[in-house]
Formats: C-alpha cells, sequence, structure tokens
C-alpha cells in the first residue's frame, strides 16, 4: 500500500501544544505502566503511538480524557493543566472525541438511530441535531445502509460508524485506539484517508494508536515509540525508522514504511 498522506507536517510557524504530557508517571499497584513520559501533541497534527502489547498506549488516552489520573506529572490540555479535571468535564470543555477499539455503537438500532441517540446526548441545540446526522451521513457516504441495524455492517462499516459518532460533536481532538485491528487492506486504506481529511478539511488533532506499524505511519505527522514505560523514540516516520531506538526496542532493522 502507498502512503496516503500527501504532506507532512514537517515544522510549525508557531509551536502550538494542544496536549502535553510533563513527567507523568502511573502505576497499577507495585506494576509500572508509565515512567516519567513527556510528549507534545501539536494543533492539526496527527500524532501517532506504537508500541507491544501492555506497553501503556491505551493508557495514555485514558489519561488524556481523564478516566484515570496520573501517579506524578502534569496533563495540559490548551495550556491548562487538566489533572483535577472528571472525564466529563475535560470532554466537554475541550472537545475530545474518543473512537474505541471495540464496540461503540447500539447493535440493535440502525445506523440512523445510532446517530440520532448520540446526536440527542452531545448536541446542545436540539434544532440543529438533524442537519448535523444528515452532514455525517452525506460525508461519509451512509445514504444506502442507514436504515441497516450497526450489528449487520461489515467490519469497516461499524469503524466509519464509530467514527462518525465521535464527529457528531465536533470535536478539536480525536482519539482512535487500534483503529486498523482486524481490517482488510481496502478498509484500512478507505480509514487512512478519513483520517487525512479530518485533519485537511477540518483542522482536527488526531491521535491514533495502533499495532500496524506501517499503516499507523502513512498517515501521521509524527509518532512515539513507547518500550518499556518509557518513550525510547519520536520523531517523523522517516526518521523513526532510521532511528536506532525504535528499531531496537520495536521496528527491528529490515523494517520499511513501503
Amino acid at each position: 500500500m502507498g502512503v496516503v498522506k500527501k504532506f507532512r507536517i514537517k515544522s510549525f510557524k508557531k509551536q502550538r501544544p494542544l496536549i502535553e504530557f510533563e513527567n507523568v508517571s502511573l502505576s497499577y499497584g507495585n506494576r509500572l505502566i508509565l515512567d516519567n513520559i513527556n510528549f507534545k501533541v501539536n494543533q492539526t497534527e496527527i500524532f501517532g503511538m506504537l508500541g507491544p502489547n501492555g506497553v501503556g498506549k491505551s493508557t495514555i488516552f485514558n489519561l488524556m480524557t481523564g478516566l484515570i489520573s496520573p501517579k506524578s506529572g502534569k496533563i495540559k490540555i490548551n495550556g491548562e493543566l487538566v489533572n483535577d479535571y472528571p472525564i466529563y468535564l475535560r470532554t466537554k470543555r475541550f472537545k475530545i472525541g474518543y473512537v474505541p477499539q471495540y464496540g461503540g455503537f447500539f447493535g440493535d438500532l440502525t445506523l440512523f438511530e445510532n446517530l440520532k441517540a448520540i446526536g440527542e446526548i452531545v448536541i446542545d441545540d436540539k434544532n440543529t441535531i438533524i442537519n448535523r446526522i444528515n452532514y455525517i451521513i452525506s460525508k461519509f457516504e451512509f445514504e444506502n445502509i442507514k436504515d441497516i441495524k450497526a450489528k449487520f455492517l461489515s467490519g469497516g462499516q461499524k469503524k466509519k460508524l464509530v467514527i462518525a459518532l465521535a464527529l457528531l460533536s465536533e470535536p478539536r481532538v480525536l482519539l482512535l485506539d487500534e483503529c486498523f485491528a482486524a481490517l482488510d487492506i481496502l478498509t484500512i486504506k478507505m480509514i487512512q484517508e478519513i483520517i487525512v481529511n479530518l485533519q485537511q478539511e477540518n483542522q482536527i488533532t488526531v491521535c491514533i494508536c495502533d499495532h500496524q506499524a506501517r499503516d499507523l505511519l502513512a498517515c501521521v505527522d509524527v509518532a512515539i515509540i513507547l518500550s518499556n514505560c518509557k518513550i525510547v523514540a519520536q520523531g517523523s516516520p522517516s526518521g523513526l525508522i532510521k532511528d536506532i531506538n525504535a528499531q531496537n526496542a520495536y521496528f527491528g532493522s529490515s523494517f520499511k514504511i513501503n
């Protein structure tokens, strides 16, 4: 598969961090998960996280949303320290959308009914719900499947639906957890194109974690590699695959993007 990213943000005229982790550590009992990690996600950036199973990628998403709190360190969103902000306030105030690896929809409701149910929760102006739903249906080309129950959709259609549900609230940040898992090549290409379009057309900041290294690196601007509770490398896709620490911890010496 060719690289779908038509451009990458190589530098920013003015660094505008949207999400910042400063010396963040987290433990579950005696088990250390994250050890003093530091990184920034800039506005309108597509940011990726790679690493072995259990290394803490999904945990970082949970820290971003406020589902869990760090043992130590600072988490800032748009310059504000949010360590003590509950999940509902953090997601509402900073407009964070989340796409889980599994589920995220009502199987016995049709695609349209899913959109309507979530729209009634996340959209304050009830007069705009249908307009927003119609926009999403058009954008994702759902017209021919909107009356099909979600549980009968294909894997790719379900993933598109969950992304669409997260976009109903017009988030500034979209978190995608294992968005390429268990999908065929054409569906992965479709999801990649959706991600890139969200950046180009909607100026949404996108954070992705996944095990599919080639698929993730094909559409991100920058990424980090997590190993043994730490960030061992970070940078552009082309820079990461040449990084000796990234090779030793994750890629191996023969890995290539294409």
